[in-house]
């Protein structure tokens, strides 16, 4: 079958991931697909949209740009979708749209409708939910977002919060599948690093490792997290923090380390290379999370666990759907960061729950949550004789 795979993304980082993760699972089935892209970004050759480009530097200026303002660019995206999406259905006749769903958009569902043509919604934003960039023309929004919900051919969620608010909100939407975020196993395998050698590397022989993979955000606890086990590390001195990533918290973290003088204790080696990740999750025992949001499927969660690293989670229930507490991963109250961190001190000297829990990680995600059994599922909401 012949796929168009359309998204409005800069196609980086966590988004580029998983636009390449679903694009090469589908052609492992056996189908041809193309990735029509937001022009000067293209997922399958991350490294020519860092910003060097020209059109690069224009993307960041425009997510620069002030709310209303960034918005009515987003609404005017459409224009540039008709044309650009309608010449690629005439040129390529593809049996099947499959669109990373953006905020404003809704050319493509028209153009689907118009030629007759099965179009999947991909839902990882939505203005049902708070989003890191406040969103101005809420009402506006949520119309579009409701007409493109009920007139595509089916929904893809990534979790099942996503799809309960989206029903509650909108009422009859298109047939839907939950579907989490997955990894790339051939990546993600612990045999492929010698974990000794890359911890006396790093420092971090004979130590007990709990790690975190992501963006230093707010929203993401790592700030309060290393200030509330600060105080605490003393009670197990063979523990070391692995924290990577790179974002706004990450100077005042820096600080704290250095004030508190716990730089052997904490290392921070800022962002790495996607395909460095791996060799990092291979020094972890085990991994926290100390804050998610109540929809999102965090990309570094399926990363660790594939690894056969488990993780300290809050139980959001997207989390959760992921997580079994005690067979998986650990679970602890979300927004309750002593509880967080008690359970990593609690965690740290029980190497063998670290094994059989992590085990256990990595099998599930062999068995459910490869991006091969994402791209088996959103096929499930086509008719019977598009699947094919």
């Amino acid at each position: 079958m012949k796929i168009m795979y359309h998204h409005r993304t800069r196609g980086r980082h966590v988004e580029g991931v998983h636009i390449r993760g679903i694009v090469h699972a589908l052609r492992l089935l056996g189908h041809e697909v193309s990735i029509m892209s937001f022009p000067g970004a293209d997922p399958e050759h991350e490294s020519t949209i860092q910003g060097h480009s020209k059109r690069g530097r224009i993307a960041s200026a425009i997510t620069r740009l002030p709310g209303v303002l960034f918005e009515c660019l987003e609404l005017g995206y459409n224009v540039v979708t008709l044309f650009r999406v309608g010449a690629a259905i005439r040129r390529q006749r593809p049996q099947l749209i499959y669109e990373r769903y953006s905020l404003f958009l809704f050319a493509t569902v028209w153009l689907a409708r118009r030629h007759g043509i099965p179009l999947v919604l991909e839902i990882n934003d939505s203005a049902l939910v708070e989003r890191v960039r406040p969103l101005r023309l809420k009402g506006l929004a949520r119309r579009i977002e409701a007409w493109c919900l009920r007139h595509c051919t089916g929904l893809v969620f990534i979790s099942s919060y996503f799809r309960d608010q989206a029903q509650a909100a909108y009422g009859q939407i298109a047939p839907s599948v939950v579907t989490p975020n997955a990894v790339d196993l051939s990546r993600f395998d612990p045999s492929r690093f010698d974990a000794a050698r890359l911890r006396a590397d790093r420092g971090l022989a004979g130590r007990i490792v709990c790690g975190h993979i992501g963006v230093f955000a707010h929203w993401h606890g790592v700030d309060a997290f290393v200030e509330a086990i600060a105080t605490r590390l003393a009670e197990v001195p063979q523990l070391a923090l692995v924290f990577v990533g790179d974002g706004r918290t990450l100077p005042a973290v820096r600080a704290l380390v250095a004030e508190r003088g716990l730089s052997d204790r904490v290392l921070l080696p800022g962002r790495v290379a996607h395909e460095d990740i791996a060799s990092w999750i291979a020094c972890m025992d085990y991994a926290v999370l100390p804050n998610s949001n109540q929809y999102g499927s965090p990309m570094k969660l399926f990363e660790l666990m594939g690894m056969g690293v488990a993780v300290v989670a809050p139980d959001y229930a997207p989390v959760a759907e992921v997580i079994g507490d005690g067979d998986t991963g650990w679970l602890f109250p979300r927004g309750e960061i002593a509880a967080c961190v008690q359970r990593v001190l609690d965690l740290a000297t029980q190497r063998d729950e670290h094994r059989r829990v992590g085990d256990a990680a990595r099998r599930y995600i062999e068995r459910e949550r490869q991006w091969r059994n994402n791209a088996e599922q959103l096929l499930t909401l086509l008719p019977a004789e598009g699947a094919h």
